[in-house]
Parts: structure tokens; C-alpha cells; sequence
């Protein structure tokens, strides 16, 4: 046995068969940094059928402690997490099929995508996102598995529609720390460990061994030596709106109207038109250059003064870095794009 799965194939709950079952499915992974590059990376390893991306974010200097496939020439050029991400990930593994979108993900583009997907896998920090993620899991039955980490603290919790507690279930029993990337920051050994957890459970229902599946929500301090399991299958909630007896789906509704998000670590904030607005970067580049410095790649215009910098994404997202003022963050958006 000679094959590059040979070690994977000779662990009994996986097999020639199991093998074979991972190679026609698909797994979504929302997020593609810290937890979302250590998962994606084992799992093309392990050699998954298909594997669609997604992450709305670039590559930076400050990723490259922690997330595992960028470089630092990924970071000088500004490449999308997802295109540097499919890069690496397809020389690690050229079988895999790897759908690589730059996205803000919201429902609308999210349910055109789900239509064979066996599971999805949470890479990203936004709890927004997570619990629309939650809300399409329930309304589509597909299980997603929860990751979060932070300083040396990570948190994983497996989801089956209909089987399980649904993370809507557990948000007013679960502890909320309030910490962020941000003000305490974070250890490259939490995410992993979060993304082994996460990596593995996906296998197991990947494979279909459904025995072997946690039913605890599982939290650790790295640093601390602490590792503790919630059993949360009494928390499910039969008038859950998510996925009680009559779910309304409230993460999936969208609001027309511009949004502004602050930046986990990033001293930085993100405006997202209320429609897509695709710009031409290399005319806008012209019309900027004569006020900044320009940097331009083929899926974002960087625009840097001596207070603040801006990326323009193609899709009309825009982020502002150096502002910490929301008024002050649109106006430049408006002054400049407006």
C-alpha cells in the first residue's frame, strides 16, 4: 500500500471505504484565516472531493504568526486569503477540486452554493456570520462544526439539523467572554488544537461514523492546562426560532442598507454598499494616485496616505485601516467613493 492515503486508509474507522467517501464530498468552509488555514489544509490532505472557500479578507503582515498557508510575499502583495489559500492548497494536493470565492458572505450568495454540499466548517470570527451559518445548517439540514479561539482559549461544538442543539439554542447559556483578537490576542497552539477537534469531526460524518461524533461542547485553555466538556444535549429549545418546531430562520434576513463592521485586531473597519458596486480598479487607481500611494493587484486597490489607508475590493466592499471613528470612516468612504 504505497498510495498517499495509505496511513489514513490503514486507521479502521476510515478505510478504502471511508476513503472513497471522502472523495465525493464537499465540504464549504466559511473564513480562511487562522482556524480556517489550519482546517483546510489537513483536510485537503486527507484528500476531500471538493473544497469551496470563502473569506472577504487579504493577506497581512500580522496573519502570518498564525495562519499557517500564507507568506510573507502573499502578505507585500496584498493577495485575497482565498486566491493565496487555493494556491498553496492545490500544490499540497492537485485531486482535490477547490472552489476559491472572495466573498462578504450573506444568504443570497451563500444558498446558491449549498446545493451539494455535504458540511460546512466555521473559519471565521464573526459571530453575524456564524449564526447565519447556523440558521442555513437548520433550514437546509447540512451539520456545520463551530470553531472559535482566542489568546489561548478555543471553543468547538459539533451541529447535526434535528439531532443536536443548534448554536441559537446555546447563545443565552454559553459563556461570553468578550475577549477578542484584538485586546488580549492569540497563540498559534489554540487554533490548532480547535482545528484538530474541528478536522476531526468533520471526518467522522464525512465517513458516516455518527457513533463516534462529540455531543459536548468542548472548551480549553492552552496555557492555563484547563480542558473542559459541556454536555449540552438537554439545552435544545423546542420554540428555538432556529430550529424549534416553527423557525422563523432570523440570521437569514438581510437588511438593504450599508453596513459597518469593525475588524477583529485590525484597527480597521469595513463598509459594505447595500447592493454590489464593481469598480474599475486600474480608472479608480488614476484618480487616486495623485493624493497616495496606490498598490493594485487584480482583486483590490490599496490606497495609502499618511493617516489612514484604504482597499477597495471589486465587489464595492471597502475597508479603512488607521480610523477607529465610525462618522469619520464614512466620510472618507463618501469623499472618495461616494
Amino acid at each position: 500500500m504505497d498510495n498517499r492515503y495509505s496511513r489514513q486508509q490503514l486507521f479502521s474507522p476510515i478505510g478504502e471505504k471511508g476513503q472513497q467517501q471522502l472523495k465525493e464530498k464537499h465540504v464549504l468552509m466559511i473564513g480562511v484565516g487562522a482556524l480556517g488555514s489550519a482546517s483546510a489544509e489537513a483536510l485537503v490532505r486527507a484528500g476531500i472531493g471538493k473544497f469551496t472557500i470563502i473569506d472577504r479578507d487579504y493577506v497581512e503582515w500580522s496573519n502570518l504568526q498564525r495562519q499557517q498557508l500564507y507568506t510573507e510575499q502573499d502578505a507585500q502583495e496584498k493577495v485575497p486569503k482565498v486566491i493565496a489559500a487555493k494556491n498553496r492548497l492545490q500544490r499540497i494536493n492537485s485531486e482535490v477540486e477547490i472552489n476559491a470565492l472572495i466573498l462578504d458572505a450573506d444568504t443570497d450568495q451563500l444558498v446558491g452554493l449549498l446545493e451539494d454540499v455535504d458540511i460546512m466548517i466555521d473559519g471565521t470570527d464573526n459571530f453575524d456570520i456564524r449564526f447565519m451559518m447556523n440558521d442555513l445548517a437548520q433550514k437546509y439540514k447540512i451539520p456545520w462544526v463551530y470553531g472559535s479561539c482566542v489568546s489561548s482559549y478555543g471553543a468547538t461544538y459539533t451541529i447535526v439539523p434535528g439531532k443536536t442543539p443548534c448554536l441559537h439554542c446555546l447563545l443565552k447559556v454559553m459563556p461570553n467572554t468578550g475577549m477578542t483578537c484584538d485586546t488580549v490576542g492569540i497563540i498559534s497552539p489554540a487554533v490548532q488544537i480547535v482545528a484538530a477537534y474541528q478536522v476531526a469531526e468533520v471526518l467522522k460524518l464525512l465517513v458516516g461514523d455518527e457513533g463516534a461524533r462529540r455531543k459536548t461542547f468542548l472548551t480549553f485553555d492552552v496555557w492555563k492546562n484547563q480542558h473542559y466538556e459541556i454536555n449540552v444535549e438537554k439545552m435544545r429549545n423546542d420554540n428555538c426560532p432556529s430550529c424549534g418546531h416553527n423557525p422563523t430562520y432570523p440570521y437569514l434576513a438581510y437588511e438593504n442598507q450599508t453596513k459597518l463592521d469593525i475588524l477583529c485586531g485590525r484597527d480597521a473597519m469595513q463598509i459594505r454598499p447595500p447592493k454590489p458596486v464593481h469598480y474599475n480598479l486600474e480608472q479608480l487607481a488614476n484618480q487616486l494616485r495623485p493624493y497616495g500611494d496606490i498598490q493594485l493587484n487584480p482583486y483590490l486597490l490599496s490606497y495609502q496616505t499618511q493617516d489612514y489607508r484604504v482597499v477597495v475590493f471589486q465587489d464595492g466592499r471597502v475597508v479603512i485601516h488607521g480610523i477607529q471613528d465610525i462618522q469619520q470612516a464614512k466620510s472618507i468612504y463618501y469623499r472618495l467613493l461616494g
